[in-house]
This record gives C-alpha cells, structure tokens and sequence, in this order.
C-alpha cells in the first residue's frame, strides 16, 4: 500500500510539474529562447520517471517495510520544497528543458544566491527521499548514481550554454 501511495504521490508531482514546464516552454520559446546542442534531456525524460518505477519494483519484490520511512518523508518533502523554491526563483525561465533565452541575466535570488543548481540537488533529494520510504537500497543508490550522471552531463552543457564560469551563480 505505502509504494502505491508514494508511486502516486510522486508522478502526480511529476505531471504538475510538467503542465507547468511545457507553459514556460512555450513562453520562453515565444521570446527567443533555444535549445543548446547536446543536452541529454531525451533521456532524462524517460530515466525519471523509470527510476521511481524501478524503486517500487524493488519495494514490490523485497515486500518489507522500510524503517525509514518517516525520515524518507522527511527528505523528498525538503527536496521539495528546495525544488519549488527554485522554481519560484527562476519563474517563466524554468522548465524541464534547457533553454536558453540570449541576453538574460543569470538569476541570482532564492537558492540561487547560495547554489548553482539547486534544482539538480532536489531531484538528487526526490531520489534518496523516495529510497528511503521505500526501503529499496540497491535500486536507490543504482537510480541516484545513474540520475546523478545524466545530471551532471547536463550541467555541463547548462553551463556551457549559459556562459558560467568561475564563481557565478546560474
């Protein structure tokens, strides 16, 4: 029952979050933004959600109860809420996409101030969060090392786009 639940909750979160993304899509694209060369988003799309659907098999399979549940709690809910907040910060700039829009100051409010990606680091927290509830170690750490790949190979080409460099935040 619990894996229902949190299977439930978390694509009911993704599918939120993807009405909301293809709105900013459209409006970014309207004011001239594009997307750079070699982000690896294709494959994100589909390695998401298949990360959480790989942690319920195992939850399924394994068929014990997970003794840190409320802790796993804990952690997807301050993933989050860090998420959102990004969100927030960067408005009709954010999107599961990567587009750049020219001439566009980097955003340096909200977790900006602090990190660079904390968008990236909430998605990293989704992952060990939803592990966590469900008591799934093995697919837990194999989701988050090859989630946490795809990121990085994302960042690199964010980076690039963005022109970021040094100390500066984006």
């Amino acid at each position: 029952m619990l894996t229902a639940v949190v299977i439930l909750l978390v694509f009911a979160t993704i599918l939120a979050e993807a009405r909301l993304s293809r709105a900013h899509e459209r409006a970014l694209r309207a004011a001239g933004a594009f997307e750079p060369p070699g982000d690896v988003y294709g494959v994100m799309q589909i390695a998401y959600p298949a990360c959480f659907l790989l942690m319920a098999a195992e939850s399924l399979l394994r068929g014990t109860t997970s003794p840190v549940v409320v802790p796993g709690i804990v952690v997807f809910t301050v993933a989050k809420a860090l998420k959102w907040w990004a969100i927030a910060s960067l408005g009709t700039r954010w999107s599961f996409r990567l587009l750049v829009l020219p001439g566009a100051a980097l955003i340096d409010a909200g977790p900006y101030r602090w990190l660079r990606h904390p968008n990236y680091l909430a998605v990293l927290g989704e992952l060990i969060g939803v592990a966590m509830m469900l008591g799934v170690p093995w697919t837990g750490t194999l989701v988050c090392l090859a989630f946490g790949a795809l990121m990085r190979a994302r960042i690199r080409v964010e980076e690039r786009a963005l022109g970021i460099g040094g100390d500066r935040r984006g």
